[in-house]
Formats: structure tokens, C-alpha cells, sequence
């Protein structure tokens, strides 16, 4: 057995990096000797023109797959890291120190089960400060990504620079796990609603290979409520379900993103939301007779106008026609409510679209 190969399979089987010293120790030679015959493996790969190189990163040495190659082999490498676990992971390297109420509330509850794993790891450590903890890289986390140090600054020229040679300005975000707020279609209006200007609209019920990577990027997931167990599939962050059939619902989806909104911006569209809502119920005094609503739906928007509810009332349905159950709701309705999907405009003009049609079939039959 020589020397040499002995260095080579340490280096090999370890997956990570090996300082000088340990490799002395596994021959028991001195420390400058191995060093020469390292650097005699690490000139024997580089004529071998393989796939395989040793990299010298500060007397400590690491055999890996060569980059260009690293796309290739990426199908039959264990997936180690999931990409939101790698985007929490690139947060703390980055920032580092960096407070860990801070990272979760940039990177949603998640993130506690990422900390936990990566500390499992050795990647990270988290140090007490005050009532939450401070979370930095250790040396492994050098060792594992290649790099010549764990230096902060080090790690963060080099996050950096990976994330130019990726995808030019927008990989610095990818990296870092971007403060962007994911929204599906119909609620993009909200987002105006609060002031919010970094979101990405997402179809985040059924998603495509594309949107699913898209969903790596996004730290809070707006959706309507109802469908957080079929979105939880494909999305391990932080999930806001709000609703849009009343002014009741818009103003309780508005505060449930208050402390990512602005402001200012928030409490105009609050103040909107409550004097709409009063006009619309100080239109409904003016009807004695009593509704009959046919679905919750329609009861949420009754209660909402302060309409008085009788069995023998006046019926209120959605125009939806038949329910998830088969039943066809709409059948023999004295008023239609349009919904959704035969709707247009933003969700307050939405939530006026409806609260009309109410309002104009009252009208209409109390003549």
C-alpha cells in the first residue's frame, strides 16, 4: 500500500475536504511530505484530463467532479439539499450573521425544519442572542460547497460570483431566496390592495416543472381559502388562505398581509372597503322583505348587507349552476349572484358586481 494511494482513497471516500495534518496522521509521515504528494495526486488528475479533480484550498484538500461536468452527473448525484433547504441555507451564508426570527419571517415556518437539518448537518450553528439565535456557516460548510474559507465576506464574493455565472442579475435573488410574494391569479389585484410591489403571480394549485421551480422562490403563498392541503403538495412555505365573496373578506385578507404591506396603502384601501360596505348596507334598509340564501356563499354576502333571512324568503343563489355535490343550485332562483368565473375586474369590483346584482333583483321583485 502506498502512500499515495492511500491519501487518494481518504480523499475519495471522505466526500468532503481533509486537511493536510489528518492525511499526515493516516500515513504517518511529516506534514510537509504529504503536502508534496498531494500536490504530485493533484498534478496527476489535471494531466489525466478526466472528470474528477483534487482541489488545494488552504492545505486542505478535496476530490470532486470537475464543473463542467457537474450538469451531467447531476441526475445520479443524491439529492442532499432540497432547493428551498439550499435557498435558507444561501440566506444565512450570505448575511451571516443573521438573526433567526429575521430569516424566518423572510422564509416563512419552513425554515425551523431546514435550521434543525442543517445543524443536524454540521452546515450551520446557531449561537443564543437574547431571545432567538444568531445562525452562521461553520468550516464543514466551506468544506462542502469547495470553498477556500469560511470567511463571511469570502462566502458572500463567491455566493456572488456563482450567481452571475448561473443566470445573470436575477441569480443573486435565486440564491438568496428572494422576498417574493407568490399570489395566484385572482388575487393579484390584493397585492395593490396592500402596496405590494414584489409578488409573482402563480398557479400554485396545479403547477407545471416551471412553476414549480418558480414556487422555490416565493416566501408567502396567497390562495383561496379552502385548498391549503392540495397546495401543501407542492409548496413548503409559508401558506395565507384569504377569501373575496364580502367587503368582510377583503378587509381580513388585507390585514392578514398587513406586515408585508405598506401602510399608508393599507389603511386607504381598509377606509375604502368600510365606506363601500356602508353604502351598500345603507342601500339594502330600503327592501322589507326577507331572502332565502341557497348556498353559504350567498349567506356570507346576505349577512354582510343586513338583510332579513326567512325560509319562505325571496332565494339567492350563484349563478355557478351545479355544486361540487351535483345539485344544480341555481334552479328556480329569484336572484343570481354571478360568480368568479363570469366575473371581470379587480376583487373589489368583484365584490361590487355582486352586492349589485343582489340589490337589483330585490328591485326588481318588490315592484
Amino acid at each position: 500500500m502506498s502512500d499515495k494511494g492511500a491519501i487518494e482513497a481518504a480523499l475519495f471516500a471522505a466526500g468532503s475536504a481533509i486537511d493536510a495534518l489528518t492525511l499526515a496522521r493516516l500515513v504517518n509521515k511529516p506534514k510537509k511530505q504529504v503536502i508534496l504528494l498531494v500536490r504530485e495526486l493533484i498534478a496527476d488528475y489535471a494531466a489525466r484530463e478526466g472528470g474528477i479533480e483534487i482541489l488545494d484550498i488552504g492545505e486542505r484538500y478535496v476530490m470532486q467532479v470537475k464543473s463542467c461536468y457537474t450538469d451531467v452527473v447531476r441526475p445520479f448525484a443524491p439529492k442532499e439539499l432540497s432547493a428551498p433547504m439550499l435557498r435558507t441555507l444561501s440566506m444565512i451564508a450570505y448575511h451571516q450573521p443573521l438573526v433567526q426570527s429575521d430569516l424566518i419571517d423572510q422564509r416563512g415556518n419552513s425554515a425551523y425544519d431546514h435550521i434543525r437539518e442543517l445543524k443536524e448537518r454540521g452546515l450551520i450553528e446557531a449561537v443564543p442572542h437574547g431571545r432567538t439565535k444568531l445562525l452562521r456557516t461553520t468550516p464543514l460548510f466551506a468544506d462542502y460547497f469547495g470553498l477556500v474559507s469560511n470567511d463571511p465576506d469570502a462566502i458572500k464574493q463567491k455566493i456572488v460570483e456563482l450567481s452571475r455565472l448561473q443566470s445573470g442579475q436575477s441569480g443573486l435573488n435565486k440564491w438568496l431566496g428572494r422576498r417574493l410574494v407568490g399570489v395566484t391569479p385572482m388575487y393579484e389585484s390584493l397585492m395593490g390592495m396592500c402596496g405590494i410591489r414584489d409578488y409573482r403571480v402563480i398557479n400554485a394549485y396545479d403547477p407545471t416543472e416551471e412553476e414549480l421551480d418558480e414556487l422555490a422562490d416565493i416566501y408567502k403563498l396567497v390562495i383561496s381559502r379552502g385548498y391549503r392541503e392540495r397546495v401543501s403538495k407542492y409548496y413548503d412555505g409559508e401558506i395565507i388562505e384569504v377569501g373575496s365573496t364580502t367587503f368582510t373578506d377583503l378587509a381580513e385578507a388585507v390585514k392578514a398581509l398587513e406586515n408585508i404591506s405598506d401602510p399608508e396603502k393599507v389603511k386607504e384601501t381598509i377606509g375604502l372597503i368600510e365606506d363601500l360596505e356602508e353604502r351598500y348596507v345603507s342601500k339594502a334598509l330600503v327592501f322589507s322583505k326577507k331572502v332565502k340564501p341557497a348556498t353559504d356563499m350567498v349567506a356570507s354576502i346576505v349577512k354582510d348587507l343586513r338583510l332579513g333571512v326567512s325560509a319562505e324568503g325571496f332565494v339567492i343563489a350563484p349563478d355557478y349552476g351545479l355544486s361540487g355535490r351535483g345539485v344544480n343550485v341555481s334552479e328556480g332562483a329569484d336572484i343570481l349572484v354571478p360568480t368568479h368565473g363570469n366575473l371581470n375586474g379587480s376583487l373589489i369590483e368583484r365584490v361590487c358586481s355582486k352586492y349589485d346584482a343582489v340589490l337589483a333583483g330585490l328591485k326588481k321583485l318588490e315592484r
